[in-house]
């Protein structure tokens, strides 16, 4: 793969399960990925002056994480979520507030970043939660770059003029299906059907590539040429949980967007990636080998 290069903008925290207590938020998972298959990946996010902060520091520089654009708040804890997992695995998050990430600051070395070194910028919903963050990712919409929206919405944490704006932006768009049918409900004013409403939006916001995934039944992935559904691939192992499987699908549809793969091959090693992340604890794997197959089907390794 020749040299990507990839920023994702928001948050980074703890997810605070009953017993013990794992690394993550979207954007992180989903450049943790990226960064762990073709080498490269940029964070923009803030964590606190205590300890999760130091913690969060110590683990991305022993990834090989650059941390300078890792801000650090004086006054706001690092981000906090309390994870309960249902009988069927699937979590349900309380999002604390404040956090540090809700206060992420336009500045010189980020600036340079987006604009120097950066091919497609992910966010989400999460981190427009407050006015500060919200306004530093606006500051780089219009620029000659891809946007990559996964939209990620969470409790109350999101409105109407955020889904447009991040619709009006975004070359690649991902939802779930509950997300589809509040963007219905917001934006479409009526009930369309998975492949119908698929085509009003990217038609409407002239989106290049979205994808609708459904849990257990697959994803719907579409361009302006081919549209595939897909099933979940059957489960390796025993189910462990479903964090991050959506993050490790989005990690996939980006590297397959910029490789140029054909809509069904994408979708087909998104679905298996995430399935294969679903056999984890938590959202990502602790052993680099678990990337050995992706490496190679991506990055030619």
């Amino acid at each position: 793969m020749q040299n990507h290069r990839v920023t994702a903008f928001g948050e980074i925290l703890f997810d605070v399960y009953h017993n013990y207590k794992k690394l993550g938020g979207a954007p992180f998972n989903f450049i943790y990925h990226i960064k762990k298959i073709i080498g490269t990946g940029n964070l923009i996010t803030k964590v606190g002056n205590d300890e999760n902060g130091k913690e969060i520091i110590n683990f991305l520089k022993k990834n090989n994480f650059s941390t300078e654009y890792i801000q650090i708040d004086k006054e706001y804890p690092t981000g906090m979520v309390k994870v309960e997992l249902s009988e069927n695995k699937i979590p349900e998050f309380q999002i604390f507030s404040p956090a540090a990430w809700d206060f992420i600051e336009n500045n010189e070395s980020i600036e340079k970043l987006v604009n120097e070194q950066t091919d497609i910028l992910y966010f989400g919903t999460l981190a427009q939660r407050s006015e500060v963050s919200k306004k530093t990712l606006s500051s780089f919409f219009g620029r000659e770059i891809k946007y990559f929206c996964d939209l990620n919405l969470r409790q109350n944490f999101y409105s109407k003029e955020i889904i447009e704006n991040a619709l009006k932006v975004a070359d690649l768009f991902k939802v779930n299906l509950d997300e589809l049918n509040i963007i219905m409900r917001f934006l479409i004013e009526k009930e369309l059907g998975i492949e119908e409403a698929v085509e009003v939006i990217m038609n409407q916001y002239d989106i290049t590539m979205m994808c609708v995934t459904m849990g257990e039944e697959g994803a719907y992935l579409a361009n302006k040429n081919e549209f595939n559904r897909d099933k979940q691939p059957r489960q390796k192992g025993e189910l462990v949980d479903t964090v991050g499987a959506g993050d490790a699908y989005a990690a996939i549809m980006c590297l397959g967007y910029l490789q140029n793969l054909p809509v069904h091959k994408i979708n087909a090693l998104a679905l298996e990636f995430a399935s294969e992340i679903c056999g984890i604890e938590g959202a990502l794997p602790s052993s680099d080998y678990f990337y050995k197959k992706y490496k190679r089907e991506l990055n030619g390794e």
